[in-house]
C-alpha cells in the first residue's frame, strides 16, 4: 500500500473568495484526487465535479482568469463538430467563487449551420473531508445527498451544503454522489447556457468572508520595467480575495494567511502582511491590531501556550490534529514567540503612517501588556533574550516564522535543542521596546525609560552572544540553543536584523555583504539557508528555499540602513521570480540558482496566493521609492533606488492624503503631490 502524501499544488488552478476556495485541474475538472475540491471553512464540500457533453469531456485549450475568484475554462467539443479544420463547437465553463460557495455555468457555442441536440451532465460528489486530512493525503468517505427537483442538500455536523440547478434533472449517480443532466438543443450559429450554484454554511465557523470593497488604496504604477507594476496588480487582486473577519468582530478585516492550508487568522502572517501594506493606508493595520488585541492573552494556560499580554498564533474552528505528526493544537493557539513584538512594531509603524491618534490611544493598554509579556514571559530564563520551547509535547516545536521541525540546525545538519533564542526575534523585541517607548512618551504614558533600558540590555546581550567569527567575515548565529551556544548555520534570518537598530554600522555592513553572497542570493530571492551548510537543499521548506516575504524584509532593512545596491540586487531577483510565476508569487519557491535555471522552480506544495508573499510587492515598491513615514512631523521621506527605470506611482496614502511620486531613470524625484513629501 502506497503511503499517503501531501498533495502538490503547483500545477493546479485555484479560485478563492475567503473563506471559500476551489482547486481543480487546468480544465476545471475536480476529480477528488489531491487538493482538488470546493472548500468552505476548511471543509471540502465538493470532492468531485466533472462536466461532460454528449458523453465526452471537452478538450481544454485555455484557462482565462478574471481576478482571483473567477475563471473561464475553454474547451473544444469535437465530438459534436463537423470535420472541417476550424473548431466550430466549443464549451465555456465559468466558475466563480463567493464567500459562501460557488456558482458555475457551461455555455455551448456553435458556429455550425445546423442545430445540435445533446445532453450535458455534471457528476458531483462530496466527502466533507477536513483540510488537514486532505493535506495529509487522506480523503474522506462519500456522504449521502437528499434530492428534490433541481436541488440537493448534504452535510455533517455543523456543515451544511445545498445545490440548486435550474432546469436540470438531479438523480443519484451509480458511482456515488449525484448527476445533473440537461437535454439541450443548440441552434445553428447559436449557443445555450445552463448553470448551478452550491452554497455552504458552517455553524462552528470562527471567521467569515466580506463582500465590501477593500479599504486600501489601489496605486497606479508605471515603470520602465513593468514587472513591478504587474506584480502589484496581481497581488492586490489576490489580497482582496484573502480578506476575512472574525465572527465575533465582523467590522474588522484582516488577511487570511494563505490558500489552501492557512485560510484563517495567523498572528505573525497577518501582522507582516498589514505592515507591508501601510503605504496604501492604515485601515487594514488598524483592523488587524484590534482583532489581535481582542484575543490577547490574559492568563497562563499551558495547553494553549496562552500568557498575559501574548498575541495569538492561529485561530481555528476546532482542535487541529495533524495526522502522523503528533501535533494537536487547540482552536485558539498562542505558540509563537514573535507575534507579540511584531504587534507592537505594527502599531508604531501604523502611527508613523498616519493612524489617527485616538485609535492609537485605545490600543495603548494592549501595548503595555505586550511589552510586559516580552519581559515577564518571553524571556523565560531571565537572561535578557526572548526564547521559546513547547512545554506540551503536542504543540509546535519551533515557534518563530521558520516553524518546521528542522528549521534550526547546526552547520553540520544536526538539530539544535531548545529552548531556542532566535536572532530575528531579538531584533523584533529591541525594535518593539524602543518604538513602544516612543509611543509611551508621545502619549504621556509612564514607563518609556524602563523599556529603553531593557532594550539596551538586550542589545548588549545580543552583541556578546550571537556573533560568530568566520574567515569570510563575522556573522550572527541563527539562534542560541538550550546551552546558550550560537547555532552556526548561515541563514536568511540575519536579514531581519537590518533596519531595526539592533546592529551597529559595522555589523550591518557584514550582514549586507552576506545577504548578497552567492551562498544566500539565488538570483530569484534570498535562500533561507546558505548553500555551504550541510542541511541545505533547494526544496527544503526552511533549509534552502526562497520565501518572498523573507526577501522583502531583508530588502526593506537594507534600504533603511543605506545598502541600496544590495537591496536592488535582491529586489531584482524577486521581480525575476514574479515574472516566472506569472506574478502570483507563491508562499515559497526553490533556492536553485538563476544562473542555472532560466525560470524559478516551484516548491510544489507552496500556498498560493499567500498574504505576505502578495503584500511583499507593496513593500518592494516602498523600498524602491525609499519611503520613510513620519506622520507626527507630517513628513514622508523619499529616497529612490534605480532598479526599474523611470517610475511613476500615484495612489499611495500617507496621513490620510493621497500621494504621487515620479522618479526619472537617474533616480531623481521629478514630481510629487502631497505637501508632506520630502526628497532625501
Amino acid at each position: 500500500m502506497l503511503p499517503t502524501l501531501q498533495p502538490l499544488l503547483h500545477d493546479t488552478t485555484v479560485l478563492l473568495r475567503a473563506p471559500s476556495q476551489a482547486w481543480s485541474a487546468g480544465d476545471g475538472t475536480i476529480d477528488g484526487r489531491g487538493i482538488t475540491g470546493i472548500y468552505h471553512s476548511d471543509i471540502r464540500v465538493v470532492s468531485r465535479s466533472v462536466v461532460t457533453v454528449g458523453g465526452q469531456s471537452a478538450e481544454p485549450i485555455a484557462t482565462v482568469p478574471s481576478g482571483a475568484a473567477s475563471t473561464v475554462f475553454v474547451g473544444l467539443l469535437r465530438g459534436l463538430d463537423d470535420r472541417t479544420a476550424d473548431p466550430r463547437v466549443r464549451l465555456l465553463h465559468r466558475r466563480t467563487v463567493s464567500t459562501t460557495g460557488v456558482s458555475e455555468s457551461i455555455t455551448i457555442q456553435s458556429a455550425l449551420d445546423t442545430p445540435v441536440s445533446t445532453t450535458a451532465t455534471v457528476q458531483i460528489d462530496s466527502d466533507l473531508a477536513e483540510m488537514e486530512s486532505v493535506k495529509a493525503g487522506i480523503g474522506g468517505v462519500g456522504v449521502p445527498f437528499d434530492l428534490s427537483p433541481q436541488t440537493a442538500t448534504w452535510g455533517r455536523g455543523a456543515v451544511r451544503a445545498s445545490l440548486h440547478a435550474p432546469d436540470a434533472t438531479v438523480t443519484d449517480h451509480a458511482d456515488g454522489g449525484i448527476r445533473l443532466a440537461w437535454d439541450l438543443d443548440i441552434p445553428a450559429n447559436g449557443s445555450v447556457t445552463v448553470g448551478w450554484t452550491i452554497d455552504a454554511e458552517d455553524a462552528d465557523a470562527v471567521v467569515r468572508g466580506t463582500t465590501d470593497d477593500a479599504r486600501w488604496s489601489v496605486p497606479v504604477v508605471t515603470a520602465g520595467d513593468d514587472r513591478l507594476e504587474r506584480w502589484v496588480t496581481q497581488a492586490l487582486s489576490d489580497l482582496d480575495a484573502l480578506r476575512l473577519t472574525t465572527v465575533s468582530d465582523p467590522a474588522s478585516e484582516f488577511l487570511a494567511a494563505g490558500a489552501p492550508w492557512f485560510f484563517t487568522l495567523f498572528g505573525r502572517d497577518s501582522l507582516w502582511a498589514a505592515r507591508f501594506m501601510l503605504p496604501l493606508g492604515t485601515t487594514l493595520a488598524a483592523d488587524t491590531l484590534r482583532v489581535l488585541a481582542s484575543l490577547q492573552g490574559t492568563e497562563s494556560v499551558a495547553g494553549s501556550a496562552e500568557q498575559p499580554g501574548k498575541i495569538m498564533h492561529e485561530l481555528r474552528r476546532a482542535t487541529l490534529s495533524i495526522p502522523g505528526e503528533g501535533v494537536v493544537l487547540p482552536p485558539l493557539y498562542f505558540g509563537t514567540v514573535d507575534a507579540t513584538p511584531l504587534w507592537v512594531c505594527l502599531l508604531h509603524d501604523a502611527w508613523k503612517w498616519g493612524l489617527p491618534e485616538p485609535e492609537v490611544v485605545v490600543l495603548l493598554p494592549h501595548l503595555v501588556a505586550a511589552l510586559e509579556w516580552m519581559r515577564d514571559y518571553g524571556d523565560a530564563d531571565g537572561d535578557g533574550l526572548l526564547e521559546y520551547v513547547d512545554a506540551t509535547g503536542t504543540g509546535l516545536a519551533n515557534q518563530g516564522w521558520k516553524d518546521s521541525g528542522d528549521s534550526v540546525q547546526w552547520r553540520d545538519g544536526t538539530l539544535a535543542e531548545g529552548p531556542i533564542a532566535l536572532c530575528e526575534v531579538q531584533a523584533y523585541a529591541y525594535e518593539a521596546a524602543m518604538h513602544g517607548a516612543e509611543l509611551l512618551d508621545h502619549f504621556g504614558v509612564s514607563g518609556a525609560a524602563e523599556w529603553r533600558e531593557w532594550a539596551a540590555r538586550l542589545r548588549t546581550r545580543f552583541h556578546e552572544s550571537f556573533w560568530i567569527d568566520d574567515p569570510a567575515g563575522a556573522y550572527p548565529a541563527i539562534a542560541l540553543d538550550s546551552s546558550k551556544r550560537p547555532v552556526d548555520t548561515v541563514t536568511s534570518n540575519i536579514g531581519h536584523l537590518l533596519g531595526t537598530g539592533l546592529l551597529d554600522s559595522r555589523q550591518a555592513a557584514l550582514v549586507a555583504r552576506r545577504l548578497v553572497s552567492p551562498h544566500l542570493n539565488s538570483g530569484y530571492g534570498l535562500r533561507t539557508m546558505s548553500t555551504d551548510s550541510q542541511g541545505y537543499w533547494p526544496l527544503s521548506y526552511h533549509g534552502g528555499s526562497v520565501w518572498t516575504h523573507d526577501t522583502a524584509i531583508a530588502i526593506a532593512g537594507l534600504a533603511r540602513d543605506g545598502f541600496t545596491a544590495e537591496a536592488a540586487s535582491l529586489a531584482s531577483g524577486l521581480l525575476a521570480a514574479a515574472s516566472g510565476f506569472d506574478y502570483r508569487m507563491p508562499e515559497l519557491h526553490s533556492g536553485d540558482a538563476a544562473s542555472e535555471f532560466g525560470s524559478p522552480v516551484p516548491y510544489p506544495a507552496a500556498c498560493r496566493p499567500q498574504a505576505w508573499s502578495a503584500a511583499a510587492s507593496v513593500s518592494v515598491l516602498a523600498s524602491t521609492l525609499g519611503l520613510r513615514a513620519d506622520a507626527p512631523s507630517a513628513t514622508l521621506g523619499v529616497s529612490p533606488m534605480t532598479m526599474v527605470g523611470a517610475l511613476a506611482v500615484s495612489g499611495l496614502r500617507f496621513g490620510g492624503e493621497d500621494v504621487s511620486i515620479t522618479v526619472n531613470t537617474d533616480g531623481e524625484v521629478t514630481a510629487s503631490s502631497g505637501a508632506s513629501v520630502q526628497v532625501e
